[in-house]
């Protein structure tokens, strides 16, 4: 479905992508995302409209690539990138600082509208090097959570000076990204295959609990909880595997699933449909995994670039849908695995979904956007 695909090359490397949110009640798809850069000369954080989605080709599809709204300039790689809300985009460093820029809609432009300067650092804040970079952010508006290089947690409230709340040890390796399970509990993985919960109530330092990767300590780069069942997480890493966790039971993965061929750098459940679940990689892949269960309907699995279909079952007890993540006999039902980039060479940094729209970045600058996902 190559021809869905809109791309624009925008000459320079794509570390983020990020759908604006929509409004709750939008029944519209998303029409603006922004973009991090990272690895140039002057990095930028760019807001894009997805192009005219008036015009309507002969085959009903859309005419029209990405157009640049505004940009501004960033100090350091954006190495994360989130939406606060639909004005608002927080932005995480390598120079470890945490800058929230203001989208303004009615002249569009950008400006920085809070900085935490060096909220990450290695030796102490105020030495000229000592900046650590800022690998993850995750926001619950007004809160934003950051993690770093330096293993430091950072807890910040939008229009707050200070951080609420800082646990400078909280690892003593790289935490590379961070997720909410709820609203005081936040999860984090680091490199060397670990998975941390830690409840923002508590005044301890440590994590509540801990759970890894068995042997081989692989570093895990993304991490996402489900949107419904807030126990089912999933997770990336240097591997390229995919492993399912259910933080209910056990410290170990439920499953584990071969993957891409090099680093997973993005993994995300679709909001409305988490029986849909993306990945990219290094290696150039984009993976849609589907475990929805009307697959056995269709009347082919071979996709193009798609090179494995998994089989599944459902509990017995458990009929719920979700359930196709947690199962692992291997008899009933099948996962469906697509490569969105059949030909891509270079890596796919970053990936985001909502509705019907997927938009990724990659390193050979430039920006693509599908409409149609489920089409």
């Amino acid at each position: 479905a190559m021809e869905d695909v809109c791309a624009k090359f925008v000459s320079q490397k794509i570390s983020k992508t990020r759908w604006r949110p929509l409004p709750a009640a939008a029944l519209q798809p998303p029409d603006l995302f922004a973009t991090g850069s990272w690895d140039n000369e002057d990095n930028r954080i760019s807001i894009w409209s997805v192009g005219d989605l008036g015009n309507v080709g002969l085959n009903g599809e859309y005419q029209g690539e990405p157009q640049l709204l505004c940009d501004i300039g960033h100090n350091g790689d954006v190495m994360d990138m989130q939406f606060l809300d639909q004005e608002r985009i927080v932005a995480a460093s390598s120079t470890g600082t945490v800058t929230i820029f203001r989208h303004h809609q009615n002249n569009q432009t950008l400006s920085a509208n809070q900085r935490w300067e060096k909220a990450h650092y290695h030796v102490d804040q105020d030495t000229s090097c000592g900046g650590a970079a800022c690998t993850g952010v995750i926001c619950n508006n007004p809160e934003i959570v950051t993690v770093g290089e330096d293993g430091r947690i950072n807890l910040f409230r939008a229009d707050q000076k200070d951080a609420v709340r800082s646990i400078d040890n909280a690892d003593s390796s790289t935490l590379h990204a961070v997720t909410f399970l709820r609203t005081n509990e936040i999860l984090t993985v680091n490199s060397i295959g670990q998975l941390k919960i830690w409840d923002l109530r508590q005044q301890r330092n440590e994590p509540s609990q801990i759970f890894s990767l068995t042997g081989d300590r692989v570093p895990l780069h993304c991490v996402d909880r489900h949107p419904n069942q807030q126990h089912i997480v999933a997770t990336g890493g240097q591997d390229g595997m995919l492993s399912i966790w259910d933080i209910r039971q056990g410290t170990m993965p439920v499953s584990l699933l071969n993957a891409h061929e090099a680093e997973m750098w993005e993994i995300h459940f679709h909001p409305s449909n988490p029986d849909h679940l993306f990945t990219c990689s290094e290696d150039g892949s984009l993976w849609h995994w589907d475990t929805s269960t009307d697959i056995s309907e269709k009347p082919s699995f071979l996709h193009q670039g798609g090179r494995s279909t998994m089989y599944f079952s459902h509990n017995a007890i458990n009929q719920s849908v979700v359930s196709a993540w947690l199962s692992n006999d291997p008899t009933k039902d099948r996962m469906e695995i697509t490569n969105l980039i059949p030909n891509q060479t270079l890596s796919v940094n970053s990936l985001d979904v909502l509705g019907p729209c997927l938009v990724y970045g990659t390193d050979a600058e430039a920006i693509y956007v599908n409409r149609q996902l489920f089409a």
